[in-house]
């Protein structure tokens, strides 16, 4: 068996209204002050009500940043990070999508004054410690409350990652009530995106292990059998807390197994035309998959009929093709757009996506088969 590591957040609470304990454990944390990050979506909805009355049963102080946007501008980021210095924080917490998550761990790392932003792009960068982090998530796809990733728009439109163990928060909050109100369109994209996470994890070049794989296969199973119900049913607190624990255990997979080629297309898409991840994902994910399948064939055999049934008792070469075509009728289904055209996308805009894409190195060398530009611009192209 070849050697690897598995890192991943200490203690994970999963219970409905779980929320409202967020405080306790943070005072238990020895936190006085605690940032509040999210979005003014989610405050408006009330969501982190829950929260903010947690901290002030404990009596901590809370100071809200609701200012947070889709794929984080580098400047956001740096603005939440002198309103937390001047007020005094001591401990950041989120309830809040990926790009809060994100938000939020940036904050807890560069608090600590010994590092500006542009000093931890990349892998293993951070030096020191953080803050302590609680990390509630609002959406079932990104799976960030888990991994030790935030990702930074920089720039016009170019995303750049920070990868380091310290972004593991010390707490993952798991509550089905955040999750509730959730429009049908994003909890079908958000829930893509992390059967992307676990599917790029399985088959992941690089650093692809035992755990991961197991992580990768259960998730897969929670959110192909739960997906339909949470997008029909959006008050189901079973779906939708199923949802949630697969979106976990698909960050917890891709965490330490990387994401590769659709995440690499797809960070573009978000970065131009400002596609929310989840979509960008679903749109370039079943091209992807058929431009992958003859280096993956086997592990995309494996995955198929646990996210799609029918496929089981298929040839490997069938239940291959399945995946992709699976993921085709499923985003027709769950009415997401399934073409470019439709998120504003132009042939024109192909080959700066592709020159974009190649950018993303860290990511593409996770891919099972080797990525060009040129396939790159195909895989765009197909998916006009």
């Amino acid at each position: 068996m070849n050697a690897f590591t598995f890192q991943t957040t200490p203690s994970i609470l999963s219970e409905i209204g779980s929320t409202a304990r967020i405080g306790p454990l943070m005072a238990e944390m020895g936190c006085r002050t605690v940032m509040l990050v999210t979005d003014k979506g989610i405050l408006d909805l009330g969501l982190a009500n829950a929260a903010l009355n947690g901290f002030a049963d404990v009596g901590i102080k809370t100071v809200i940043f609701s200012e947070v946007t889709a794929d984080p501008p580098e400047a956001m980021v740096l603005e939440a990070v002198e309103t937390a210095r001047k007020a005094g924080c001591d401990g950041i917490a989120s309830v809040g999508g990926g790009s809060s998550m994100d938000t939020a761990k940036l904050i807890a790392v560069l608090l600590s004054g010994q590092q500006a932003i542009g000093e931890i792009y990349g892998v293993g960068q951070v030096r020191g410690a953080r803050l302590p982090l609680v990390l509630a998530p609002t959406t079932a796809g990104t799976g960030s409350e888990v991994t030790p990733i935030a990702i930074v728009t920089t720039g016009e439109a170019e995303k750049k990652g920070v990868v380091s163990p310290q972004l593991l928060p010390d707490w993952a909050i798991l509550d089905a009530d955040l999750t509730l109100g959730l429009p049908k369109s994003v909890t079908a994209a958000t829930g893509i995106d992390a059967m992307v996470h676990a599917i790029e994890a399985y088959t992941s070049a690089h650093k692809k292990n035992p755990v991961s794989d197991c992580l990768a296969r259960e998730a897969l199973a929670l959110l192909g059998a739960n997906i339909r119900i949470a997008c029909e049913q959006p008050s189901n607190r079973e779906a939708r807390a199923a949802m949630l624990l697969g979106s976990l255990l698909a960050g917890m997979a891709f965490a330490n197994a990387p994401v590769a080629a659709v995440h690499a297309l797809a960070y573009p898409l978000g970065g131009h035309f400002h596609v929310p991840h989840g979509l960008s994902n679903a749109l370039v994910l079943p091209h992807v998959l058929d431009y992958n399948r003859e280096a993956a064939e086997a592990h995309y055999a494996d995955l198929g009929p646990i996210v799609f049934p029918h496929l089981a008792g298929l040839s490997q070469t069938n239940a291959a093709k399945g995946l992709a075509d699976g993921f085709r009728a499923l985003s027709q289904t769950l009415e997401i757009p399934t073409r470019l055209g439709e998120v504003g996308v132009s042939h024109n805009n192909l080959p700066k996506l592709a020159e974009d894409a190649m950018k993303q190195q860290r990511l593409l060398v996770n891919n099972p088969r080797p990525m060009t530009y040129e396939a790159a611009l195909g895989i765009y192209e197909r998916a006009l």
